[in-house]
């Protein structure tokens, strides 16, 4: 499996953003796919994961502002994160969940500034 994540950018506080992560490989709509950040001198985390059957899972810190999605026919899941705040800039990663070391790719950075 190749993960690419796109999407990030910078953003104001209160602002929103969508995260893609198109996946290759045909066995994409049977993993349960997640999304991780890190912070700078943090380590990476989970913060949302969504399961073959459409079961999620959120970090209590992004509960009601980050939705995860996936779209199994184009092989992408989404993240989309609304009401941004300083404390959520990182690089943020898809991968399966559990993660699978192999997986990772480079991220997408999401800056929340003013």
């Amino acid at each position: 499996v190749q993960l690419q994540a796109s999407g990030g950018g910078l953003v104001q506080p209160g602002g929103s953003l969508r995260l893609s992560c198109a996946a290759s490989g045909s066995t994409f709509s049977d993993n349960t796919m997640g999304w991780y950040r890190q912070a700078p001198e943090n380590e990476r985390e989970l913060v949302a994961f969504i399961a073959s059957g459409g079961n999620t899972y959120y970090q209590d810190s992004v509960k009601g502002r980050f939705t995860i999605s996936r779209d199994n026919a184009k092989n992408t899941v989404y993240l989309q994160m609304t009401n941004l705040k300083p404390e959520d800039t990182a690089v943020y990663y898809c991968n399966t969940f559990p993660a699978v070391s192999r997986y990772w790719g480079k991220g997408t950075q999401v800056t929340v500034s003013s």
